[in-house]
């Protein structure tokens, strides 16, 4: 049913009702009564006017109440009135007609008030059902954020969550309240995990303060011990110290942010101290070092010519000396030129030692004498293994000649071997 379109028609039906004129009355003297089912009632008196004139002034009265009677039906109708406001507008308004000082069907008007109940009825439980459906969308809400609260808490997002946590707080404040006892147990526990994560929070930065201030200690030390190093000319212990001074400053991790860059400066500095005076020292060396390397370049290539390949291992001996000898006397060279130097020094060093072995082993009587036993030893078996397979051949033994002849291949290429080790001696 369509309560505005009701109302709207008991509205309308009110106003073909008989004239208010028809109840009441004025006395010859201008006093006006009403009458009602209760009787006949004085509301008043106009001096100075006829009759028609002080009735009107009472039958307007009337029409003001029933200008109410009707406003307060189109708001109950329009929900634009609570159920319990109207009630009581529905009470003081009855009250009101049935004792107002105007002329007209007071009776019907405060009647027609009995209209209003079944659509307040119907309002009310409108209001109910709206009134649930918004609790439970409250807790639901409410629930949700507490569910992040709580895993905010929990976690370690100390910069995200405070903003996080001010958001929820001012969306929780625009949340109406739901029943007492839920939305007091629902704010415990979104209070508690705000307070757990603001205790977090404070104690996860006085820790970190704690350990900044500790590093900022620690940093203050190893820039006492880089100004102690920062003049030192012991370039290379010097080097490791300071980079072990910079595996330290890593480890320390950062000092409180207004003396951190600050620190840093510092150290980088007496750094830099060191470092430019190191690297001033070494240019210096360097330009000395290119030309020894010049000279060493010179008698490398010389040396090469001349004693390579070694023919002669004694002359190829003395050469070597004496190429040791010029060499030595020149300086350091370059860094990076030390190995590829040394390389070919190492190699005409071991070109001339395996010479020299070579040599000893072809010229050691001992040796000549192992081989040529190791020889006559192999020949030896080789003929007893021939005629043991010859042997065995005239016997029809195929299986054993054969497997004799396979060992006297293996013996024959020993003997190959050890020919070829004995023929060294005779070159």
């Amino acid at each position: 049913m369509n309560t505005n379109a009701s109302l709207s028609g008991k509205i309308r039906s009110m106003s073909e009702t008989p004239s208010p004129t028809d109840h009441g009355r004025v006395d010859a003297d201008g006093t006006v009564y009403v009458v009602t089912s209760a009787g006949e009632r004085r509301v008043g008196q106009v001096p100075d006017v006829g009759p028609d004139e002080a009735m009107a002034f009472f039958v307007r009265r009337y029409e003001s109440l029933e200008t109410e009677v009707n406003l307060l039906k189109q708001r109950v109708a329009s929900g634009s009135v609570s159920p319990e406001e109207a009630r009581k507008q529905v009470g003081a308004l009855r009250t009101s007609i049935l004792e107002a000082n105007a002329v007209g069907d007071l009776d019907a008007l405060a009647a027609s008030l009995d209209e209003v109940t079944p659509v307040l009825e119907t309002k009310a439980a409108e209001r109910r059902e709206a009134r649930a459906r918004q609790h439970e969308e409250t807790k639901a809400a409410k629930e949700q954020m507490v569910a992040e609260a709580e895993a905010l808490a929990a976690g370690n997002d100390w910069r995200g969550g405070v903003n996080r946590f001010r958001a929820l707080l001012e969306q929780w404040k625009t949340l109406p309240r739901i029943d007492r006892a839920t939305d007091d147990e629902l704010w415990h526990r979104f209070s508690s995990a705000r307070t757990t994560y603001t205790r977090r929070r404070k104690a996860q930065f006085a820790q970190q303060a704690e350990q900044r201030e500790a590093a900022r200690r620690t940093k203050e030390k190893i820039i006492v011990e880089a100004e102690r190093l920062s003049t030192s000319t012991e370039w290379g212990p010097t080097a490791r110290a300071f980079r072990d001074l910079m595996a330290q400053w890593k480890a320390a991790g950062p000092a409180p942010r207004d003396v951190d860059d600050e620190l840093w400066k510092r150290f980088r500095g007496l750094q830099d101290v060191f470092f430019d005076a190191r690297n001033a020292v070494f240019r210096e060396q360097d330009a000395e070092f290119a030309q020894n390397l010049a000279a060493k370049q010179e008698l490398l290539d010389e040396a090469e010519r001349t004693i390579l390949p070694v023919t002669d291992v004694e002359r190829a001996r003395g050469q070597l000396r004496d190429f040791l000898e010029r060499f030595n006397a020149y300086g350091k060279v370059p860094r990076e030129a030390i190995r590829t130097v040394d390389n070919r020094v190492r190699a005409l060093e071991q070109a001339v030692k395996q010479a020299a072995d070579k040599e000893w082993k072809r010229t050691d009587p001992q040796a000549r004498e192992r081989a040529a036993g190791t020889v006559a030893m192999l020949g030896s078996q080789i003929e007893k293994l021939t005629a043991q397979a010859e042997s065995a051949q005239a016997r029809g033994e195929e299986r054993k000649a054969e497997q004799l002849r396979e060992s006297i291949t293996t013996y024959q290429g020993w003997l190959d071997q050890a020919q070829k080790t004995l023929d060294e001696f005779s070159a």
